[in-house]
């Protein structure tokens, strides 16, 4: 079970296994983040279903249009915010399950998964789960919080 946001001290526990890893530079310290990983890693059952995440997103239609203008209106050699690459992870994601559900998976699935990694690497994530997963976690998180 991974330690969630819900129960007791999980930000202390995470902070304290985050500090002694950072003070131990050995093999020791490598199993301590390990460790980390793990406890914090979200069960196959805590992530939302492609269903559940994308319960109230727009159309795909309406999602590539917000996407295309919201990177035609940045400013040139500006990152995109945060909602732009979730967006857009979540986009593509969608996408490429439509093209995975007809048995053609391909190009799709190879954008949905850079732009999830992306959506990581804004975030800071560490990569210890699936990124599209993590992608729809997300999601649902902001669409619920709108």
């Amino acid at each position: 079970m991974a330690v969630g946001e819900w129960q007791p001290n999980h930000e202390a526990t995470v902070e304290a296994l985050d500090e002694a890893a950072a003070y131990i530079a050995d093999s020791a310290g490598q199993r301590i983040n390990t460790a980390r990983n793990l406890i914090t890693r979200p069960a196959e059952k805590d992530w939302p279903t492609p269903q559940q995440a994308y319960a109230k997103a727009p159309s795909t239609i309406s999602e590539t249009g917000w996407t295309a203008q919201a990177a035609a209106d940045r400013p040139f050699g500006t990152e995109g915010t945060r909602e732009f690459w979730l967006r857009k992870a979540a986009l593509l994601d969608r996408i490429a399950l439509t093209d995975e559900h007809v048995g053609e998976p391909g190009d799709a699935s190879e954008a949905a998964d850079r732009a999830a990694r992306r959506l990581m690497d804004v975030d800071d994530a560490a990569v210890i789960c699936n990124p599209r997963h993590y992608v729809r976690q997300q999601y649902a998180l902001w669409t619920n919080h709108q």
